[in-house]
């Protein structure tokens, strides 16, 4: 029940607060978040936070670096 409950509680939040310009990297980042947290001492929603979060900063990181480079000439 605890579970389901975690599940419902982390899919209701990224709807909820995600949207599609700015989960770019979160989904993958909760989700290994997540599964990380939870065998590390059963602290999957906490652990599927801070994926998410990372997620994003790499990914804004990697948009920001794709941006500043010259684009090719042939």
């Amino acid at each position: 029940m605890i579970r389901f409950l975690s599940g419902a509680a982390l899919a209701l939040t990224i709807v909820a607060f995600g949207s599609t310009a700015e989960a770019k990297g979160c989904i993958k980042g909760a989700i290994v978040g997540g599964i990380a947290g939870h065998y590390a001492g059963h602290h999957g929603l906490v652990g599927a936070a801070a994926g998410c979060a990372i997620g994003r900063h790499r990914a804004n990181a990697e948009a920001r670096r794709n941006d500043q480079t010259p684009p090719a000439t042939r």
